[in-house]
């Protein structure tokens, strides 16, 4: 599998401000790969230095080997959605998409299909300043796709989509993917990240502190848990935590239990003439798993991760 997007040694200061700390991964084709991080960890302005729209004061990027300054046609290579308002108000969405491929001398045929493929044929006529948010953000999609490039570069894409239109990205992020593509795609949204990125790189204060598949960071920071409800909770926390378990009490008195399986609450609850309205598995999440790996300090004991950073053994 190869490396479609590399990142070496990047650093970025904004006057005082260091933002990107001696950065490097690689993003490889034919996967989705989330890239996520807490608000102000350096997610966008890492993606603006490798396509060239940032200047790094240390290190380099490249797409396929390049870097995106020299590409020639850049829009054949590399789409990208950095910011879904970056298009006139007066322009409709398809003299905006027209106006990218004749500087790429991409056929105009190409617009009207990706026009259908966006979803946006009917509305194509429209100024885009009446678009609501989730039609803007399926048209920066649009000028991604239009010069059917091999690696994508998507900065929120599903932030302003409606359930479908959330449902439609992670359709489409996916299939592009098993194309061979290479999909680098941050979201803020750990539910989706969890059913559409195969792999992660997570950044923190500018630095790498994960990057491995999706399935190895939620078994290295989340905890399975079980979700109870009983005749009488509290009496019921008692008897688990002595057991070595561990509780959180929710609305109703409803119980997530820790450290124990729903076998052997099951049995206390048994053991003990309490009676079981509930009893619920839970999987890790990848939320937790995320709080856990960048806020280890406000997780219990039980919940502190393995290490993930730049000497980890997850790759």
């Amino acid at each position: 599998m190869s490396s479609s997007i590399e990142v070496r040694k990047l650093s970025k200061s904004y006057g005082s401000k260091l933002v990107i700390d001696d950065l490097s991964f690689d993003v490889e084709a034919g996967v989705v790969t989330g890239f996520l991080g807490p608000n102000g960890s350096g997610k966008s302005t890492t993606m603006r230095l490798i396509v060239g729209l940032d200047h790094p004061d240390r290190g380099n990027a490249r797409v396929q080997g390049v870097a995106y300054a020299d590409l020639r046609q850049p829009l054949r290579t590399v789409g990208t959605l950095l910011d879904a308002e970056a298009v006139h108000p007066g322009r409709s969405a398809f003299n905006h998409l027209l106006y990218l491929a004749q500087t790429q001398m991409i056929p105009r045929v190409r617009v009207e299909q990706v026009l259908e493929l966006v979803g946006l044929t009917a509305a194509k006529s429209e100024r885009t300043g009446s678009y609501s948010l989730g039609m803007r953000k399926r048209l920066g999609i649009g000028a991604a796709l239009l010069g059917d490039p091999p690696v994508l570069i998507l900065d929120e894409p599903v932030n302003g989509l409606d359930p479908d239109g959330i449902l439609w990205i992670r359709t489409l992020m996916k299939h592009l993917a098993s194309e061979g593509r290479t999909v680098f795609v941050s979201s803020h949204l750990m539910s989706e990240m969890a059913m559409t990125a195969d792999h992660l790189i997570v950044i923190d204060n500018g630095s790498l502190i994960a990057d491995c598949t999706t399935k190895e960071l939620i078994a290295s920071g989340g905890q399975a848990s079980v979700l109870v409800r009983s005749s009488d909770s509290r009496a019921l926390a008692g008897y688990i935590t002595a057991a070595g378990g561990n509780t959180d009490f929710g609305e109703h008195d409803v119980l997530t239990v820790r450290g124990l399986s729903a076998r052997r609450v099951g049995e206390l609850a048994d053991q003990f003439d309490i009676v079981l309205y509930e009893l619920t598995p839970m999987a890790a999440s990848l939320e937790e798993a995320f709080m856990t790996l960048t806020h280890p300090s406000s997780m219990p004991p039980e919940s502190a991760p393995t290490s993930l950073g730049p000497d980890k053994v997850l790759s």
